[in-house]
């Protein structure tokens, strides 16, 4: 048996071991679905009204912006709150086995070592996709009607999945560098705040100069602005380069930094 088939053996059964965990304990599943749900909920029906009557003078080309136009905006910003919530969910579980010593026993073990790393992400993945699925549903009953082509649909899948592989390689780093679950809870937070500091959930035109400047800079703008147009037919311009630039840079070092821990780890 080759080294690829070894490694593809081994990474599907580290994959079937995380997917029976979520099917076992299923709160975090719940957290990556419910978070997402519950701030569209609140921002749709509690702060949409006023929100979406500022969107008529944004400069977007909404004439006179009402909560049925805010549901419009705000969805592709849930979206990635979603992806942010389902990475976060890989850096608990990986810390959870280092703390309780299976990743020990896996050590011993002759397997590719990778898979274990590979199989906490995929499974990850496959989670925030199923996540995902759901707050779209939610997003459409509740309002949100985009007006995509197929191939649209199936470009933002694709944008929307390479950004969950970036966050969920660079939370298992944050998993591993973590000394206790508590603390691996606590550090993937970041990427929980950053839609709300970016064109997620208000234009960044609306925002304070010094918060614009970041808010135009920080990755998960140009991310957003590229599953909105696809979604909504708004002006993508130069996003998309820049989404998949930040998705490959955040995927290299979240991969390098926790391959390197994961090896570190194994050595001592």
């Amino acid at each position: 048996m080759s080294t690829r088939t070894y490694a593809a053996r081994d990474s599907m059964t580290m994959l079937r071991r995380n997917l029976k965990h979520q099917l076992r304990y299923p709160t975090v599943t719940f957290f990556v679905i419910g978070i997402p749900v519950v701030f569209l909920l609140l921002f749709v029906y509690a702060f949409g009204g006023t929100l979406g009557a500022g969107l008529g003078g944004s400069g977007l080309d909404i004439p006179t912006g009402d909560r049925s136009d805010y549901v419009n905006y705000v969805a592709p910003g849930i979206l990635l709150l979603g992806v942010a919530g389902g990475a976060q969910g890989t850096a608990i579980s990986i810390a959870m086995d280092m703390t309780e010593g299976i990743i020990a026993r896996f050590r011993t073990m002759a397997i590719f070592r990778p898979s274990v790393l590979v199989g906490h992400v995929v499974g990850s993945v496959i989670q925030s996709t199923v996540a995902l699925s759901v707050v779209v549903g939610v997003a459409l009953l509740v309002g949100f009607r985009p007006n995509a082509t197929a191939l649209e649909w199936v470009a933002t899948a694709a944008v929307l999945t390479m950004t969950a592989v970036a966050l969920t390689w660079l939370s298992a780093a944050l998993g591993l560098v973590s000394k206790s679950v508590e603390s691996a809870s606590n550090l993937p937070m970041p990427l929980m705040l950053l839609p709300f500091l970016g064109s997620g959930f208000v234009p960044t035109d609306s925002m304070p100069e010094a918060l614009r400047w970041f808010a135009d800079h920080q990755p998960f703008t140009p991310i957003i602005e590229t599953v909105r147009g696809l979604l909504t037919g708004t002006e993508i311009g130069s996003s998309a380069i820049q989404a998949v630039a930040w998705c490959v840079g955040i995927a290299a070092v979240g991969y390098v930094w926790a391959t390197r821990l994961f090896n570190r780890e194994r050595v001592s």
